[in-house]
């Protein structure tokens, strides 16, 4: 886990708040031309409210790529690979010397210690900078689509540098291509009520999401994972749940603030979550969760390697998709937890693609909607259990969630011990109140997919409309759990 040192600006704080309606309302008034000077002071401010020094990290990162980007274009021959791959190994030299780097020391030592070695390597005291890895992958994603020669290289440098450091998806995406993004910065935005509407009802959501859904949730799944020893299997399987619920409401309550904010201001980002923990197949789950990030490794990691691997058929996708989601374990975090999470998911998607003609036969043979429910049920499952070793803080603890969730059907496994109720803090109307939002969240997206609730208010009358926003703060007021949580993606 990361440690930050400094002030903090969640989007979930009051002086979020404060800076967003600053910076909008700045945007407005300024004229055209100075608009991207203040979107990129601000988003400096921004991101120096966890660690300033580290805004140099960004700096030396945005410089190396946007010269790059300038001499790739101009560049032919072997010359444009060159310029690409030193562009790469910069970004990928940040990000593992500040991530990675500690990681590797720490298993060199263990290793040599087994060896029978006396002397130990030292570890670099450094923090890992926020949201170094979704910066990173979107500064490479330029690189690589201007040697592609799908994106012209920029040559505004204050834009560039806005591009990558744009405070509403800065620190956890989404990670954005440059053909949906740089585009938009030259673009003359206008204020359009409807827009603005619309924005701030989908940050309005996404608050409920995070703060009466996620923090509500994260106060068991803390309490639990602090003292797993002490409760029951039972509590485990529902701490496990929790978690599930937890991080989808944090990560897609981020990802709703951001793409909020952003369109007030006129701004459309990408779509982060499609209702992921409604999938039956986990190849559909990484279809629908955290799309910025699985498409990045589709387009610049699994295709590339199966297209190079594919006169080995079979074998080849095997290599291919394992790999990658190992690799997407390692971006995950750098700790054994991470590297069994992403090889849990690669080997399920290997299984998935591997039967596909076989689960269609068992679909015909079922029915389709039992096959569906089924399906599904699995899907929800493997993804539960996986999260433990994503949320766990090391191998032994993700591996007695796991055992002890499993072994809720032995006997006596239903029964609740004594510390049950104090350290889960299950007492039942703290497990109603904990509980009861993901069910209004659930109920919300399914109403939402069928009817999009957005078209609906906008034909309802402003006394309705109204009633709905004020009951949404006043559920954020009364229900939700304010406190000092963080977003769980900033880690990354």
């Amino acid at each position: 886990m990361r440690a930050l040192t400094g002030p903090e600006m969640s989007f979930a704080s009051f002086e979020f708040l404060v800076f967003f309606l600053l910076v909008t309302a700045a945007y407005f008034l300024l004229p055209h031309r100075l608009r991207w000077l203040l979107l990129l002071v601000a988003s400096c401010a921004f991101y120096m409210f966890f660690v300033p020094a580290y805004i140099l990290i960004l700096f030396f990162t945005i410089v190396v790529d946007y010269i790059a980007g300038i001499l790739i274009e101009n560049a032919s021959g072997p010359r444009r690979r060159r310029y690409l791959v030193l562009s790469l190994v910069a970004n990928v030299g940040v990000l593992s010397l500040f991530k990675y780097c500690n990681f590797a020391v720490e298993n060199l030592n263990l290793l040599g210690h087994a060896l029978g070695a006396q002397a130990s390597i030292p570890l670099l005291r450094v923090v890992l900078p926020i949201g170094l890895s979704f910066h990173t992958f979107q500064a490479m994603s330029y690189t690589i689509e201007v040697y592609r020669g799908n994106q012209r290289a920029e040559r505004h440098f204050g834009i560039y540098a806005l591009y990558v450091m744009f405070y509403p998806q800065l620190v956890a995406g989404p990670i954005e291509r440059p053909q949906n993004m740089l585009h938009q910065f030259h673009e003359e935005k206008v204020l359009d009520t409807g827009r603005v509407v619309s924005g701030l009802r989908l940050m309005l959501w996404g608050f409920f999401k995070k703060i009466v859904v996620a923090d509500r949730l994260a106060i068991i799944v803390g309490n639990v994972y602090r003292e797993p020893h002490k409760v029951s299997g039972l509590v485990i399987l529902l701490t496990l749940v929790a978690f599930t619920f937890q991080v989808y409401g944090d990560f897609s309550g981020y990802s709703d603030i951001a793409l909020g904010s952003a369109r007030v201001m006129g701004f459309e980002l990408m779509r982060n979550f499609d209702l992921p923990l409604r999938s039956r197949s986990v190849t559909e789950f990484w279809r629908r969760w955290h799309i910025s990030l699985s498409t990045w490794f589709n387009d610049y990691f699994f295709t590339p390697l199966f297209t190079s691997l594919r006169h080995w058929g079979k074998v080849g996708l095997v290599i291919a998709l394992f790999s990658t989601f190992l690799l997407s374990g390692l971006w995950h975090g750098a700790g054994w937890t991470f590297v069994v999470y992403g090889a849990l998911h690669g080997l399920v998607l290997v299984y998935e693609a591997l039967t596909k003609k076989t689960r269609k036969r068992w679909a015909s043979w079922l029915g389709a909607p039992l096959y569906g429910r089924l399906a599904w049920l699995a899907t929800f499952s493997f993804v539960t259990l996986s999260l433990a070793f994503f949320r766990a803080p090391n191998l032994g603890t993700a591996i007695y969630m796991e055992t002890h969730a499993l072994a809720v059907g032995a006997r006596g496994y239903f029964k609740l011990t004594d510390a049950d109720g104090a350290i889960a803090g299950l007492a039942p109307w703290k497990f109603a109140l904990s509980f009861a939002p993901v069910v209004l969240l659930q109920v919300v997206e399914a109403w939402d997919r069928e009817r999009p609730l957005a078209e609906a208010l906008d034909r309802q009358s402003v006394v309705v409309r109204w009633g709905v926003y004020y009951a949404l703060v006043a559920g954020l007021l009364v229900f939700g759990s304010f406190g000092t949580s963080q977003f769980i993606y900033f880690q990354f």
